[in-house]
This record gives structure tokens, C-alpha cells and sequence, in this order.
């Protein structure tokens, strides 16, 4: 996204950062590993309430499948900028790279790669309330070169058509011998010169980390919705149908070191829509959540190892504001790099969201009013791709007066 800065990065003054910040301190961490079911539970009960967020470690993902995905997301972010233009995404396909993202129609000093767990995803065809037709996103990873180049401890095969394999192996040193008709092979290879002859290869290997990492960390949103279940008072399985066809969806996020730190965000203050937030980040930090108890926005010391749970919007309506989501926002500097990867756990398209009837009774009538998923979902990625002339939609347009 390069470093010049446009004015649309600027935040209002009301909302740009403040380096007296102070860091947090009883930020809850919770040991998924440890104790009975019912006293995880409460752990992670009591966490939601007071904080909305919370911190977990030995949580399932192996560090390995982390490691991969956080290496393909450093490798992508760090090729020129017409090899990630490749796979833009735009409102027709809405996944893939994009360095031009608002939120709150202020520009955010970020570049993002977006995929869904589920490929395909269903999704409404609009945000028409009356139109019943859906579509579907597909994970936008790059064209297929008919010649697939695979390095392998210094031995390349390029596995393609003769004709073809023949013409792209003259760009390689040294001299390629064929083998057979179907496979051309060469003891020993220099990568390519070109990123463009050698972006196929990586964007396959991105791929599969991405893949791999997403069925990792969807076993582990599971589990801490089984938990959240579970302190509720409800039964552990009460959430898994909502989910049985998910539009939740990984991003890869790239803050560059930003030359005017003090008037840009990397990303704006916000909550998450969606049900649940489990957060990678880097140890560079930046992240920033607004105190439940006063209000003030407090730095997040990044944990090794750890992730990050947010409550999402969902979850607020489904327990009918027991459990709250949290407002949060991300610093950027001028000095060095920063990666996170957040996994957004959504429910089907076709969910209503609204309190739960276990979660209501006559002293506690419910707060929402009924609304549609998929419709809401599609209707906040439209902010994606062009500035709006009122806010987006939120939560609050669906709570009931009192």
C-alpha cells in the first residue's frame, strides 16, 4: 500500500490515538487445558461479562499450523504490489487482498487477505430485505499457471503439457533436460527471476496454510462456544446449529510502519459483528480495547502464543446483554511492521438473530428485535468498497424501545 498518506487516513481528533495510554493490567488468561468443564466455564462466564474479551492458551492449534499461516501472511503482504493486486477482491468478488478498507468511512492504515472457511459460502444475492436469492463467495486464490511450479529440496518438476513445460523451463537455469512426455525435471534450480513465474508456487503453499489453520481454530470457536454455552446455563450444544452452514472467515492483516502514527488507525474503533473473534497477533502490538468499568481505552500486551476472544454483536443479542461486545481499535507506528489474523466465527445466512428464550422472561423481556444474518452481514461489507453518507448498520437499529 506503500507509505504516501492520503488525507482519508486521518482520524478525527476525538478518536486519534493517545500515547498515554496505559497498558492493561488483569486482562483475563485462561488455561483451556486445566479443570473441570463447569469451572472453565465459569472462568470464561465471568470474563465475558467484566471485560468482554479474554486471552487463551493451550487451546488446541498447534503451533506449527500458526507458524505456516503466519509465515504465507509475511511472504504475501511482502511482494510488489501488482502480484497482490492479482487476487483483489471488489463488491463482485468480495475476497482476496485489499489495501483500501474504511471503518466508520475513515480509511484504515492497513492491507488485508480475506477467506472464507467454507468454500463456497452462501450468502443473500442482496441486501434487499424482499430478495429471497443467495450466491455464493468462493476464496479468490490466484489463477492457475497450467505449468504448476513445485520446488522440493533443490529438485523442480513441472508437471504440464510438453509443449508448454518445454517453453517456461528455458527461464530456468541451468539447462533443463527432459525426462518424459508428461513431467520435465532438473537436478538443481535457481529461483526464478520474474515474482510473476514464481507467485504460483507460494499462493499454493499460502493456501494450504490458510486451509489448515482455518479447520484448527474453527474446532477451537467451537469449543469456546460450548463454554459460553455452558455458563450461560444452557447446554453445551445449545449454539453448533447456527453454525452447520457458516459464513465465518479468516483475514490476514498488514499494518506497514505508517509515517504519521499520531493521526491514523489501523484500524478504527469498532465492535465485531459477527458471533466470536479469535485473535493471532504478532509481539509488536497495537491493539486496544475500551474498558468496560470507566470507559477508557487500554493497550493489550500480546501473550505468546495466546489468542485473543472477543465477544461478538451475536452473542450480546442471543444472551440478551448479559455478555457485552467490546469496543476496540488498532495503533500503528512509524517504525515496524505489524501481522494479526483474526477468525470471525458468523452463523448460516439464513439465521435470525435475536435473544434466546431461555435468555428472556417477564422481567427480562428482550432487547432486539429480530434480524436477519445474512442480510446484515452483506449490507456492513458494502462499507468495504466505497464511503457512506450515514453509518453503517449496527446492532442498536434493532433494540427494542423501552
Amino acid at each position: 500500500m506503500g507509505t504516501e498518506f492520503d488525507p482519508a487516513f486521518i482520524q478525527a481528533p476525538e478518536h486519534r490515538p493517545k500515547p498515554t495510554i496505559l497498558e492493561a493490567q488483569g486482562i483475563p488468561l485462561i488455561d483451556l487445558s486445566t479443570g473441570p468443564i463447569d469451572d472453565l466455564a465459569k472462568e470464561i462466564g465471568d470474563a465475558c461479562r467484566k471485560w468482554g474479551f479474554f486471552q487463551v492458551i493451550n487451546h488446541g492449534v498447534s503451533p506449527e499450523s500458526r507458524r505456516k499461516i503466519e509465515s504465507a501472511a509475511r511472504e504475501f503482504f511482502a511482494w510488489p504490489q501488482e502480484e497482490k493486486m492479482r487476487v483483489k477482491r471488489d463488491e463482485v468478488r468480495v475476497l482476496g487482498y485489499y489495501d483500501t478498507e474504511h471503518t466508520k468511512n475513515v480509511r484504515d492504515w492497513k492491507e488485508v487477505f480475506d477467506f472464507v472457511v467454507e468454500d463456497p459460502t452462501i450468502v443473500p444475492a442482496s441486501v434487499d430485505a424482499d430478495d429471497q436469492r443467495v450466491t455464493t463467495w468462493h476464496n479468490q486464490w490466484p489463477d492457475q499457471n497450467p505449468h504448476v511450479l513445485r520446488i522440493d529440496k533443490g529438485k523442480a518438476i513441472v508437471q504440464s503439457k510438453v509443449e508448454g513445460g518445454k517453453q517456461l523451463m528455458k527461464t530456468f537455469e541451468p539447462i533443463v533436460k527432459a525426462a518424459t512426455k508428461e513431467d520435465l525435471e532438473v537436478t538443481q534450480v535457481k529461483p526464478p527471476i520474474s515474482m510473476s513465474s514464481y507467485s504460483n508456487h507460494r499462493l499454493i503453499t499460502h493456501k494450504e496454510a490458510c486451509e489448515e489453520y482455518g479447520r484448527e481454530v474453527e474446532k477451537l470457536s467451537i469449543k469456546l462456544m460450548e463454554l459460553i454455552a455452558i455458563s450461560l446455563g444452557l447446554q453445551a450444544n445449545r449454539f453448533n446449529d447456527f453454525f452447520k452452514d457458516q459464513t465465518s472467515f479468516i483475514r490476514l492483516n498488514h499494518y506497514p510502519p505508517c509515517p504519521n502514527p499520531h493521526l491514523a488507525l489501523g484500524v478504527g474503533r469498532h465492535k465485531d459483528a459477527g458471533a466470536l473473534t479469535i485473535l493471532a497477533q504478532d509481539d509488536v502490538g497495537g491493539l486496544e480495547v475500551k474498558r468496560k468499568s470507566d470507559g477508557e481505552w487500554i493497550r493489550v500486551k500480546p501473550t505468546p502464543h495466546a489468542f485473543i476472544i472477543n465477544v461478538g454483536d451475536i452473542i450480546q443479542v442471543w444472551s440478551n446483554e448479559r455478555y457485552e461486545s467490546v469496543e476496540h481499535r488498532v495503533m500503528v507506528n512509524s517504525e515496524i511492521e505489524r501481522f494479526s489474523i483474526p477468525f470471525f466465527l458468523n452463523p448460516a445466512h439464513y439465521t435470525m438473530v435475536k435473544p434466546l428464550e431461555e435468555m428472556t422472561d417477564d422481567q427480562n423481556p428482550p432487547k432486539y428485535k429480530a434480524y436477519n444474518w445474512g442480510k446484515f452481514f452483506t449490507t456492513r461489507k458494502g462499507s468495504n468498497f466505497r464511503k457512506l453518507d450515514v453509518e453503517n448498520i449496527q446492532i442498536y437499529h434493532f433494540k427494542v424501545s423501552k
